[in-house]
């Protein structure tokens, strides 16, 4: 055969392995812009749909419907897992990619709860509900079908592409939110602009599907196919087996679930920590956070790359590790940078709720009613969480009243429990009053002023942490695909991953938050990913086999 042949037998197969990245890699940015909608617009779905609760509740409720698309993912790769090892990769992940387009679409059309009542929430995590179940069988199909085109030198660059959709369709839903936002007036995308990004899917949806009808099956499942080698019942292999399930297990705890939750940190809940916590402007937040991924994002490829040099478990257990010992210095440095009056009053004149402690709630009133406003404890606490900034708290004796220290000033939260009706309400309205006077006085600010930003030191900051989200998530998709054999991999892969991305990192801003709420410090919210992440690095270290340049076509 003359060398011109082969040149162009193998520039042909370069093009096509460009076509597979491509189109692969595009279809599912649109899928993880439209699920990543919801979590970029959870303050404005929490007043359309969680009207009927007070203001902190509410923001967890969203949360919470955020996360049960997260929830049901592990099901999601079960069901669809099981479909792609029998029928095939291609038309399994055409299937959940109409599942998601479809029910992002119906979410723009949703009433709120001002309209249909308990109705609305309810029909919101439903669609979530199916977002969750789709995208459950889209990563692995996707990252199965480009690992099973790329050579095995190759694989961690070529699945790197896959890996960076999650951070691009979290960008593109920023940028689709920023260009909403600025061509329509606050006050009307707030009653009804935030549905123009949900409506957008469905053009999405028809172009990822054109995309996605151009590509062919898999070679090594069409080879495996023909010969007659696909598994029967994937789920019995893959989690009947020990042998097997051993693998899922170490996968789950020793790489994804720390992967998971460093990637959630450093995308989301920084996202969240600006503007719930720091109480950074909306638009100003997500401008932020676009532009540490934009500088961020180019390092999903340069570790897919290095892993295929250096290995997919040692730059996977670094980036942990890196974020375990720096997360609470790096938010700290958050503040300072984004919003330092906060961080001035919060180093000059901390706050401390004395109170007896068996008498305070906690925060978060899963029926919506409670107004904390029984015990003096509860009324100090729920406006200071109202108020957003962070206290330590302290002991005080039986039955004594609660008081707010704020610097050197002590204001005694109303006895309550001996107050009732118009009484009762102006004491505490003249317990908010000193205390938001106190604040002021000792400057904490009521919201972050816009020109005292350091926003390239936010940026840096941002663009940091989403640095140690391409190093756990980069190699991730090689290493999961390497672990497992060709006629069970869809489904062995796919459960792991969504497990530890549905749940140790979906949940991660809900629970995060929760813990805020519940402490009253506005950092103790990053001590569950750190726990997460140093559970995977010591099971990692330990079990977790090193899987470069394995074979996978058996």
């Amino acid at each position: 055969m003359s060398q011109s042949t082969d040149d162009a037998k193998h520039h042909t197969a370069t093009k096509s392995e460009r076509l597979v990245i491509g189109a692969s890699s595009l279809g599912t940015v649109f899928e993880w812009y439209d699920f990543y909608l919801y979590g970029s617009l959870a303050t404005y779905l929490s007043a359309h749909f969680f009207s009927n609760v007070n203001e902190t509740t509410a923001f967890i409720f969203a949360l919470a419907a955020f996360a049960a698309g997260f929830a049901v993912r592990p099901f999601g790769a079960l069901v669809f897992g099981r479909i792609g090892d029998i029928v095939g990769r291609k038309n399994t992940f055409l299937v959940t990619m109409a599942i998601m387009g479809l029910s992002t679409f119906v979410v723009g059309l949703l009433p709120g709860y001002e309209q249909i009542g308990v109705a609305a929430p309810i029909l919101l995590v439903l669609m979530r509900l199916l977002q969750g179940l789709a995208l459950g069988g889209e990563y692995g199909g996707a990252a199965t079908y480009v690992a099973e085109h790329a050579p095995n030198d190759k694989r961690g660059l070529y699945t790197s592409w896959i890996q960076t959709t999650a951070t691009l369709g979290l960008f593109l839903s920023l940028i689709v939110i920023m260009a909403t936002r600025t061509l329509i007036p606050a006050e009307h995308f707030a009653k009804w602009g935030w549905r123009l990004p949900f409506l957008a899917s469905i053009i999405l949806l028809g172009v990822s599907l054109w995309i996605r009808m151009q590509l062919n099956e898999s070679p090594v499942f069409q080879k495996m196919k023909e010969e007659g080698a696909t598994s029967k019942e994937p789920l019995a292999e893959s989690f009947g087996r020990w042998s097997n399930l051993k693998l899922v297990l170490i996968a789950l705890f020793g790489a994804v679930a720390g992967q998971a939750v460093v990637w959630y940190t450093g995308q989301f809940y920084a996202l969240f920590f600006l503007e719930r916590m720091l109480r950074v402007d909306g638009l100003t937040a997500n401008v932020l956070v676009a532009m540490g991924l934009l500088i961020g994002t180019p390092f999903f490829i340069l570790f897919g790359w290095l892993s295929d040099k250096i290995g997919r478990k040692p730059i996977i257990l670094a980036g942990c590790a890196l974020a375990a010992l720096t997360y609470f210095p790096l938010f700290n440095a958050l503040t300072v940078a984004a919003n330092p009056a906060l961080a001035s009053a919060q180093r000059t004149a901390p706050i401390v709720v004395v109170a007896n402690q068996s008498e305070c709630s906690f925060q978060f009133d899963p029926v919506g009613r409670n107004k904390f406003d029984s015990q003096s404890c509860d009324v100090a606490r729920a406006f200071l969480s109202r108020a957003g900034v962070s206290y330590n708290n302290e002991a005080a004796e039986p039955g004594a009243l609660a008081e707010v220290h704020v610097g050197t000033r002590i204001i005694r939260a109303p006895d309550v429990v001996n107050l009732t009706g118009d009484n009762r309400a102006a004491a505490i309205a003249s317990f908010q009053t000193d205390a938001r006077a106190a604040l002021d006085e000792v400057g904490y600010p009521v919201a972050a002023n816009e020109e005292s930003i350091n926003k390239p030191l936010v940026v840096a900051i941002l663009a940091l942490l989403v640095i140690y989200v391409t190093m756990v998530y980069g190699p991730i998709a090689a290493l999961l695909v390497e672990l497992f054999p060709t006629r069970i991999r869809y489904t062995s892969m796919s459960l792991p991953y969504h497990i530890g991305n549905g749940w140790f990192g979906g949940f991660l801003p809900t629970t995060a938050f929760a813990i805020v709420a519940a402490t009253g410090n506005i950092y103790n919210g990053l001590w569950y990913p750190i726990a997460i992440v140093a559970l995977t690095l010591i099971v990692g270290l330990f079990l977790l086999p090193e899987t470069n340049k394995r074979n996978i076509d058996a």
